[in-house]
């Protein structure tokens, strides 16, 4: 009996151990990989930092991936080996189809919720400066650019976009997509504090909200492609648009 335990007549308590945690899966790796490059970056995150949140030592995380940048490269391949696969199931030739859009949206909303903090990864992630970081990114998000560009390319023809003009609307895409789940933590701040942006109606409003914007962007626009191609005739012709062929 201890000391104080004499003192005041109280039983010494004996501590039974618990159970032992179960050994971390593979996506609750990932899970928490994806989160903590999310919030510091590559760079800002140390094998130990990784497993001490999985409760686990720095040598056994190492059984799960050999390095820190294989699990990166891991949390990239998670995260958009799945949207190339939309993107190259969405191309169809020709104009916008809405059962199409609206099936590639439903399954890119419902992919970016389920893994919330990739979005976040990915804009961090194209500010990196390190060179193995770049590496991985041109890996995997290169595959995303082509795909999503020759996705548009007939279709933004159909709605009336200059070829030079397509980098810029694939851009603007990528980020009206992403720019929702990398900013979730501004809406619960700033628009509607009590409700989650990740909720089913709250996600349900953002993938109409797509279906409607996408659409107007790339829908057909038979007035919008008339005034570009007569512009073009003009230019063509040698005429000056902007001066309504006025060259004195």
């Amino acid at each position: 009996m201890s000391p104080r335990a004499a003192l005041t007549g109280a039983p010494r308590l004996r501590r039974e151990a618990g159970p032992e945690p179960s050994p971390p899966t593979r996506e609750v790796i990932l899970d928490t990989a994806e989160r903590l490059f999310a919030v510091r970056g590559v760079d800002g995150v140390a094998v130990r930092d990784l497993a001490r949140a999985m409760h686990l030592t720095a040598p056994s995380l190492y059984n799960h991936f050999s390095s820190k940048q294989a699990l990166y490269d891991a949390v990239l391949e998670r995260g958009l080996l799945p949207i190339v696969t939309m993107l190259t199931e969405a191309w169809h030739a020709g104009a916008l189809r809405p059962e199409h859009m609206r099936v590639t949206l439903d399954r890119l909303t419902a992919h970016l919720a389920e893994q919330p903090h990739l979005a976040r990864l990915l804009q961090r992630a194209l500010l990196e400066e390190a060179g193995t970081v770049q590496l991985l990114m041109t890996r995997w998000m290169a595959p995303v650019y082509r795909k999503g560009l020759a996705l548009i390319r007939e279709t933004a023809d159909a709605a009336g976009w200059e070829a030079d003009e397509l980098p810029h609307l694939a851009l603007g895409l990528f980020g009206m997509v992403f720019a929702y789940f990398t900013n979730t933590a501004a809406l619960r701040r700033f628009a509607a504090p009590a409700a989650d942006p990740l909720s089913p109606r709250a996600l349900a409003v953002q993938r109409r909200f797509l279906e409607k914007a996408v659409y107007r962007l790339l829908g057909p626009d038979s007035q919008r492609a008339n005034r570009r191609k007569t512009a073009r005739h003009r230019r063509d012709a040698g005429v000056d648009v902007h001066r309504g062929g006025n060259h004195d």
